[in-house]
């Protein structure tokens, strides 16, 4: 061994004594950050560390408006799809699909998996009929998207990326291809960077993906998070449809991050977007005053009362003595019902408590009219506990039935 040869072999040890791990060359799908080192025509050459260099398509850090968005020196995050045999380099990019003509270009993207171009020609038995580069290629419905596609047929002449996941030369190429690896790669992708600015009280933005009854489920970037729908609004919702939809885009606070033992979910992510509204309760002294005379929607019925909500994210509590109008009632639902619109006097606040106490306002409200004083029973010829209302009721309905 040469001087040279023993100096190069020690130097190797001891970067990888540095490092603390041997290096690898970043494979097809995995996310890497470049520095990007030059600018040419067509392509982004970016510095990916180790012996790593990848070109990035330059339409990939282009705005809508054809303008440039990274300069040299700058930091890009993106993702390997594939390999340059010639080079050595490797082809980054997340959208990165390469136009491809005849079958030795379409072999050499099959060997070093690089995406292609192709149209959705026509749907067929199990799936669609690709076109790229003037030959036929079958893409399985299960490799169409991510999700299930009911009407393949809705994407004839699209222009797709597909991976090449077979093929075979003969007379005529056989291949078979896929878009469902591309869109996974640029998911982990995706969920690697957004992982990294994923805490408790982080706000980030987000799509809503699907509405169920207890809340709405929102990718933040190849990160699933959950809404409740107590963290919806500050108002009582039936149904998170009622605010969000799916496709809506958003923006949320993260509540909190569990782990699970589910590796396609590793965590369980608690969102808010009520979290990023501004408490009612923060200024309710300022708002209403005791003597108020205020409107609102009864939104429960509970047997000591009934709620009635005066705002957005304020309930207030009409005890069931406040409802009757100097009647006795053995439940609220007797005076008014859920839904129904009242009026009422404030007659405390509590905002340490988040309490108001109201008494239903007999002028102004729009509640049914409380029950008769007295109700005879058909079979037994007695009147009905609801219906006395003092004791001077009572004497005249014993009189009554003495007569």
């Amino acid at each position: 061994m040469t001087d040279h040869e023993d100096f190069a072999s020690l130097l190797g040890e001891f970067e990888k004594q540095q490092n603390g791990v041997e290096w690898r060359e970043p494979g097809i799908g995995d996310p890497v950050s470049g520095r990007v080192v030059s600018i040419q025509d067509d392509w982004i050459f970016l510095d990916l560390g180790g012996k790593a260099e990848g070109m990035l398509e330059i339409t990939e850090v282009t705005d809508s408006d054809g303008n440039l968005t990274v300069a040299v020196g700058d930091t890009v995050p993106t993702l390997v799809s594939g390999k340059e045999t010639e080079s050595g380099r490797l082809i980054l990019g997340q959208r990165h699909a390469r136009k491809v003509h005849g079958s030795e270009e379409l072999r050499r993207a099959f060997e070093q998996q690089i995406p292609v171009e192709g149209r959705i020609l026509a749907e067929t038995k199990g799936g669609v009929e690709v076109d790229i580069a003037g030959e036929r290629a079958f893409c399985p419905a299960s490799q169409i998207d991510t999700t299930y596609i009911e009407d393949l047929g809705s994407l004839i002449d699209q222009r797709m990326s597909f991976r090449i996941t077979r093929f075979e030369e003969g007379r005529r190429i056989n291949m078979v291809v896929s878009r469902r690896v591309l869109l996974e790669e640029e998911r982990l992708a995706q969920a690697t960077e957004t992982r990294a600015r994923l805490k408790p009280d982080a706000v980030l933005k987000g799509t809503v993906t699907s509405i169920k009854p207890f809340g709405a489920f929102v990718d933040l970037g190849g990160v699933e998070g959950m809404i409740h729908i107590s963290e919806i609004a500050y108002g009582r919702l039936e149904n998170p449809g009622e605010i969000l939809s799916v496709g809506q885009s958003v923006e949320v606070a993260v509540l909190s991050i569990e782990a699970t033992d589910n590796p396609r979910h590793p965590e369980r992510i608690a969102l808010s977007l009520r979290a990023l509204e501004k408490d009612p309760w923060s200024e309710i002294e300022t708002r209403y005053s005791v003597g108020d005379l205020v409107s609102g929607k009864v939104s429960r019925l509970q047997p000591f009362g009934a709620f009635v909500e005066i705002a957005p994210g304020i309930d207030g509590l009409i005890h069931i003595s406040e409802l009757g109008a100097n009647h006795r009632i053995s439940h609220p639902q007797e005076v008014v019902k859920v839904g129904e619109q009242v009026a009422a006097t404030i007659l405390g606040i509590d905002p340490d408590k988040r309490r108001i106490q109201l008494s239903l306002d007999q002028n102004h409200s729009t509640a049914t009219s409380p029950p008769t004083p007295v109700e005879h029973n058909a079979a037994s010829s007695e009147p009905a506990r609801h219906g006395f209302s003092n004791l001077g009721d009572i004497l005249r309905a014993t009189l009554n039935k003495k007569t």
